[in-house]
């Protein structure tokens, strides 16, 4: 999949992952290969991801922010917590 994640500021990741977990509005979830479709709302919590092949793992403090999914593409609109 896909990644972008970005704040107003600067471009926080971009690049290939196998999973990701994020904050939204009525609880955390997941995101793994060919998800449906989905627009949500983020939260206060961390953003963390699976990056494909070196299998990494890397996260976010956020404050709020929107995630996007569809066909394998995520993009994900974030305030960072400062």
């Amino acid at each position: 999949m896909n990644i972008e994640i970005i704040s107003p500021e600067k471009s926080l990741f971009e690049g290939e992952c196998e999973m990701v977990q994020v904050p939204g509005a009525k609880g955390s979830f997941q995101i793994l290969n060919m998800h449906a479709p989905i627009i949500s709302t983020l939260v206060k919590g961390n953003i963390r991801i699976r990056t494909s092949g070196t299998k990494q793992e890397k996260s976010w403090e956020i404050d709020s922010g929107v995630v996007e999914c569809h066909d394998n593409k995520i993009i994900i609109l974030v305030e960072a917590a400062a």
